[in-house]
Order: C-alpha cells, then sequence, then structure tokens
C-alpha cells in the first residue's frame, strides 16, 4: 500500500512522522530451502487508515478477441486507460492465483522528479492482479509485469514486489519513468531515446534465505547477466525477446533488469559512474532517516528473529545511514515452518531498543500501539513513534504458502487474516477455491458499514477492547490464536492427504467446504472470545477464574475482582505531574 506521498519522494527525512497518514506495508520472502517443508513463503500486511480487510476473488474466464479491460486504480478507484484482454484468465484469490503464484507489494516512492503519479497508464495493484490473471509462475510473472511497463506508462510512485511460485521468490523494484526527466544533451551523448514505462530489477532469493522490504527499496548493486539477444520467433517468445528477456527460464539465471535501468539514469543525470557499481536503490531511492527508521527497522526486526549477529545493523536501523547497511537476504539460524512465519508479522520490536512496550508511551498496561501522527514536538524538538510490523490499521494480511509437491490448486494456501497481524488468526483459505467465506467476502460491510458477520469488524471490535488493557488481556487472545492456528495446520496437512488425488468438480467442492469451514471455526471461536474478554475485564476490574469457569461465592455472587496495579512507571509519571496534589497527608 502507498506510504506517505511525501516521505516516498524523499522530500524530508521525518515527512512521515508529521502531519500525515502513514500507509505502508510490510514483505518477507522465505525459499524453499529457508522452510522446514520446502515449501516458499511470502508475507504481507496491507496496512492503511481506509482499507477495509475482506478476500478479493477473480474467477477463471474466456473472452473474445477483441475483448478491452478497463484498469482501474486500486487506491482511488479512478479508472485509468482499456488495454487488450487475454482470451483466458486464471481464478485469483485474495494475491494468489489457481497456479500457487503469488504476489505481495510495499510502496517506496522513490526520487521526487518520479514520485508524482500521471493520468492514466497502470497502477501498482492493477499490475499484481492483472500478472496473477496471466502467469503461471515466477519467471512467466516477471515477463508479463515487464511487457505491462513496456506498452504502457506507470501510472503510480516506485514500488517493491514479492512474487513467489512452488519453486521460487523473487524480490522485484520498479520505478516509473516521466517526462521532462531526460537531459537532451546527455541522451544525445547516449544515443538514449526516451519511452514510457519503468526501468526495473528482479533477483532470485537464493536458496536457504529469507529477505524482506518495507517501503523502501532495497535492491542495491546487482549481477548483470548481459545476455541480451535479438528478437525471433512469433507470439510470446516474441514479446520475451523484445524484452531482452528471452533467458530468464535458464535456471541459472538469477537476476533480470530492463535494458535502460542504468541508462535512464545516466540520462536524467542522476548516475555517472560505472555499470558495476550502479545502484538501483541509491539512485532511484536515495536513504533517509524515514526510510531506515520507520521502513528498513521492520526488515532488521525479522531478521533479527531468524538469525544471530543482526544487532550490527541495529544502528543503521534506527536511522544512522553511515552505520552498516541492512543486507537484501540473510540466512537463517533454522529452517523455519508456517507458524514461525506467521509470528514473525508480530512484532513490536521486542528485543531491540525500539521496543514498543518499554517507553512510557505503551501507558499503564504496556500497549505497544502509538496512536497517529507519528510524530510530535516537544519544547521545540521533534520526536517520534515506531512504525512496526504490527500495526493496528491493517486492512488484511497473509501468508502466502506455495507447496510444489501438490496439484497447484492443493499446493497454494493463502493464510488469510484481517486487522492488527499481532491479533489476528490466519485462516487457511486454498488457491483453488470459488467461493469466499462470508466473513471475509467482498460487499459484506465496508470502511463504515458494520457488518455482524464481517471478520473485519468482529476482530477490529476485540483488539480495539484489548487495546485498553492490553498486557492482561493479550494473552488471553493468544490462547485461542494460538490454537486455532495449530488446529488449523493440523487439519490441513490432513485435508491434503485425502484430497490430492481428486481433481475437477470433485476438488473444488471439497476446497470449497474446507476453507470455508475453517472461516466458520474462526468467526465462532472469536465471538466467544469477544463475550468472554468484555465479561472478564468490564470496567477495568479483571474477574477471578478456577477451573476454566468465573469464580462465584458460596451464594452465588460474582467473586470480587482483581484490581491489579498499574506498572511503577506510569505511578512515578502521576507522581511527577500531579504529586503534589494527591500527596497523602
Amino acid at each position: 500500500m502507498k506510504f506517505t506521498r511525501i516521505i516516498a519522494a524523499g522530500l524530508l527525512s521525518a515527512a512521515m512522522f508529521f502531519g500525515t497518514t502513514a500507509e505502508a506495508c510490510t514483505n518477507f520472502l522465505f525459499s524453499k530451502g529457508a522452510t522446514k517443508d520446502g515449501s516458499t513463503m511470502i508475507t504481507y500486511a496491507a496496512d492503511s487508515h481506509t482499507l477495509y480487510g475482506e478476500l478479493y476473488y477473480r474467477r477463471a474466464a474466456d473472452y473474445p478477441a477483441g475483448t478491452l479491460f478497463h484498469v482501474v486504480d486500486w487506491d482511488t478507484g479512478t479508472k485509468l486507460i482499456q488495454i487488450p484482454q487475454v482470451a483466458h484468465t486464471y481464478s485469483v484469490v485474495g494475491n494468489m492465483n489457481e497456479h500457487a503464484l503469488a504476489i505481495g507489494e510495499t510502496t517506496y516512492g522513490g526520487r521526487k522528479e518520479l514520485a508524482t503519479e500521471i493520468e492514466g497508464g497502470i497502477d501498482y495493484g492493477s499490475l499484481i492482479y492483472l500478472t496473477l490473471q496471466r502467469a503461471k509462475n515466477a519467471r512467466e510473472a516477471i515477463v508479463v509485469l515487464a511487457g505491462f511497463l513496456r506498452d504502457y506508462p506507470y501510472h503510480s510512485e516506485g514500488e517493491s514486489f514479492s512474487i513467489a511460485d512452488p519453486n521460487e521468490v523473487w524480490i522485484l523494484e520498479l520505478i516509473g519513468k516521466r517526462q521532462g526527466t531526460v537531459k537532451a544533451d546527455l541522451a544525445k551523448k547516449l544515443k538514449y531515446k526516451y519511452t514510457d514505462g519503468g526501468v526495473w530489477v528482479a533477483r532470485r532469493i537464493p536458496d536457504g534465505y529469507v529477505s524482506g522490504h518495507a517501503n523502501q527499496a532495497r535492491i542495491t548493486q546487482f549481477p548483470q547477466e548481459g545476455k541480451f539477444k535479438k528478437a525471433k520467433g512469433k507470439g510470446l517468445h516474441a514479446a520475451i525477446s523484445s524484452l531482452h528477456l528471452d533467458y530468464i527460464y535458464e535456471p541459472e539465471v538469477e537476476c533480470v533488469y530492463s535494458a535502460d535501468v542504468i541508462t535512464y539514469a545516466r540520462a536524467c543525470g542522476w548516475y555517472d559512474g560505472t555499470d558495476a557499481d550502479f545502484s538501483f536503490c541509491d539512485t532511484y531511492a536515495p536513504l533517509t532517516f524515514s526510510g531506515l527508521r520507520g521502513c528498513d527497522a521492520r526488515v532488521y526486526a525479522m531478521f533479527n528473529r531468524v538469525a544471530t549477529g543482526m544487532q550490527r545493523y541495529e544502528r543503521y536501523a534506527m536511522g544512522d545511514a553511515t552505520a552498516e547497511r541492512l543486507p537484501l537476504w540473510v540466512k537463517p539460524d533454522h529452517k523455519l515452518d508456517v507458524h514461525d512465519v506467521m509470528n514473525l508479522m508480530r512484532d513490536h520490536y521486542e528485543g531491540t531498543s525500539m521496543d514498543m512496550t518499554k517507553d512510557l508511551g505503551a501507558g499503564p498496561f504496556n500497549c505497544p500501539y502509538r496512536w497517529r501522527p507519528m510524530g510530535f514536538e516537544v519544547d521545540g524538538k521533534s520526536y517520534i513513534h515506531e512504525r512496526a510490523t504490527s500495526t493496528q490499521q491493517t486492512g488484511f494480511s497473509f501468508v502466502a504458502q506455495c507447496r510444489g509437491w501438490l496439484p497447484s490448486k492443493v499446493g497454494g494456501i493463502l493464510w488469510f487474516g484481517v486487522d492488527d497481524t499481532y491479533s489476528t488468526v490466519y485462516c487457511p483459505m486454498y488457491c483453488g477455491i470459488t467461493e469466499i467465506p462470508l466473513c471475509f467476502r467482498q460487499g459484506n460491510g465496508d470502511m463504515l458499514t458494520y457488518s455482524e458477520t464481517s471478520a473485519f469488524w468482529l476482530f477490529n471490535r476485540v483488539t480495539n477492547f484489548v487495546y485498553s488493557r492490553y498486557s492482561d488481556m493479550i494473552r488471553d487472545l493468544q490462547k485461542v490464536q494460538s490454537n486455532l492456528e495449530s488446529t488449523y495446520i493440523a487439519d490441513v496437512q490432513k485435508f491434503d492427504a485425502r484430497v490430492k488425488n481428486l481433481d475437477g468438480q470433485a476438488l473444488t467442492n471439497q476446497l470449497n467446504d474446507f476453507s470455508g469451514r475453517q472461516a466458520d471455526k474462526m468467526m465462532k471461536e472469536w465471538n466467544n472470545l469477544d463475550r468472554y474478554l468484555l465479561v472478564k475485564y468490564i470496567d477495568g476490574n479483571i474477574k477471578k477464574e478456577k477451573d476454566g469457569r468465573f469464580e462465584r461465592t458460596s451464594t452465588g455472587m460474582a467473586a470480587f475482582p482483581l484490581q491489579p496495579q498499574y506498572r511503577p512507571e506510569w505511578y512515578r509519571m502521576i507522581v511527577r505531574d500531579h504529586g503534589d496534589v494527591i500527596l497523602e497527608h
């Protein structure tokens, strides 16, 4: 999702913290060799103060020749351009298609000269969903996406994409080209001819490694294969060749890029070094304080939880661009399972200097959330609130798991959740389903319309109550959350074995039934949790419990509740502020 327009353009290093809302996303990427079962995984948190959490669905379809598709900006609903529709599109559940291809994104904005949106063209959201409808695997997705950038203007700001199929995970970073940026004298010298579209670089995450991006461009220098061939043949092959990508299907190729990614920067006067030293990030999205502290810090936090020795990058993550730079990927100390990955999306910088549970901003009950705006001034000095992976304004998030040992419609699972990642439940939605459960269905409520049957509204109702007495209530929530997710993971294994040899409508029916039942189970358990928390924590008290029941007196009355004190630091703050008035004499 889009980050604050001002900081995305890099105009002011601390701008993300003042006077604007920060709409930002987090992606983590996991290669086959980094996971216990050999699946690939990517995560995505769509964080926005105005995005409603629902599970999108696009049905597979066939179209007659000459059909046009109207591109609509995912963020605003504005109609952009019409493009030719392909003869057949694949079904897409959320951000994963029927072939277990998954794509996520984060917006980084980039240079101010390139950060403005243009009329028409294709926006970043449409790039994702159009590509998922037209590609079967990660490399094919890169070809399709690059084709859009060749044929049409790029509407949005700089963007990082995560692309995963059952075998590979790629990070692709792009930024749109803009009229008026190329300097005539440099273009003539370089024999460079400007075209619309964008420039980009894609790198495969090495097997056994994990990566991440969170609203800051991450690719610096990159291998330059130099395998450019002449266009030949017809149809798809000719299209691939015209993109200089006819070598992309060679397994040893692990980096591809647009042909003018360096030349365009030279023609604009932004780079004059050697090709080998060219850094995509430093040229098209130079580092700022906010790009480090509000963005790369989230990647650092994940790296810090999976690999030893990451503390060496903490100064960088806290905003010091002169400190040792965070690498694009790291090798985890041990292989991860899907529950590990879910929990990596649950982070408030615990265990780092930025731990949001420790300072007085966490209130008397250690609540690791800070209401916006993210920046404030005291006595003429500027301060910030941290921006962690887990944040209150998440619309939806997912863990996309791609498993190559199963048929694609079974092998792809979108573990889908709504609201805050720390308190959500990741519910298994198979990529082969054709019916979206009611609680996640588009149109079941919206950001201004409450629905009793909407997961988004139920989870927000619970979470916003939990924030009020966080340190106590979150433990009750986590018990239900952990039990549900553990049950889901076990049930998925049994279900896989039962349906792996099915196909056709029989398989579809089973997938729809299973995913629907898991969503129903989640809604039932979360409604029960909602009522339990209200009864237990009403009016700031905590009801006593024994043997799984609330305690009563011998006469049947409610036992007198517990009334735990605030944490000591909070009492000290009260005394410093108001002690003369409330001092007991």
